[in-house]
């Protein structure tokens, strides 16, 4: 696939986690998609089979650490972008594929989930131990602390759907994580 095809690509995943986030994912469907990006059937099939096809690949994406660690960033700065990316996800509801989740995983793909919550632990995993190797990072059970960072956070996330947190809820996540991890 050509650029141009990757852009299109890129441009329905973004508007179609929009529509995701706002109406769940049973209510979004591919008229939604064209209407929102502005492709026909046609082109919009071009590329996804159906509203399924796009929400996986959404949910498949993942937070690329592994290069960052391979070109040997600073753990900790690679834990600030991923904090940050998480507080502004947790304050802006508009983002929350929390209840589109919640449906999906209802009719009947818990292990698709069961897959993609391992691949963010594992991603959590790798991330404290490079920490730990450069010493940046306090030495931490690596499989506790992933369990915790990963669940505070996606407990904040489908809460965030339903009541509105301000700034210094999200600013205690990125605390406590830090707080755990960071050396003075």
């Amino acid at each position: 696939m050509g650029k141009k095809g990757l852009k299109t690509k890129e441009t329905i995943r973004q508007q179609a986690y929009r529509l995701f986030a706002e109406k769940g994912f049973k209510a979004v469907t591919m008229t939604d998609i064209c209407e929102k990006t502005g492709l026909s059937r046609g082109g919009l099939y071009r590329y996804y089979a159906g509203t399924e096809q796009i929400f996986l690949e959404i949910l498949s994406e993942e937070y690329a650490i592994a290069d960052r660690i391979e070109k040997k960033e600073k753990a900790s700065a690679i834990l600030e972008d991923m904090l940050l990316a998480i507080k502004a996800e947790i304050m802006d509801k508009e983002l929350s594929l929390s209840l589109a989740i919640y449906e999906y995983a209802n009719l009947g793909n818990e292990d698709f989930f069961a897959n993609i919550n391992e691949k963010a632990k594992q991603r959590w995993i790798s991330l404290l131990e490079y920490g730990m190797e450069t010493k940046e990072f306090k030495a931490v059970d690596t499989e506790q602390i992933s369990d915790l960072i990963l669940y505070y956070y996606q407990g904040l996330r489908m809460w965030s759907r339903v009541i509105l947190f301000d700034e210094q809820v999200a600013g205690h996540y990125v605390k406590t994580v830090k707080q755990l991890l960071l050396k003075e």
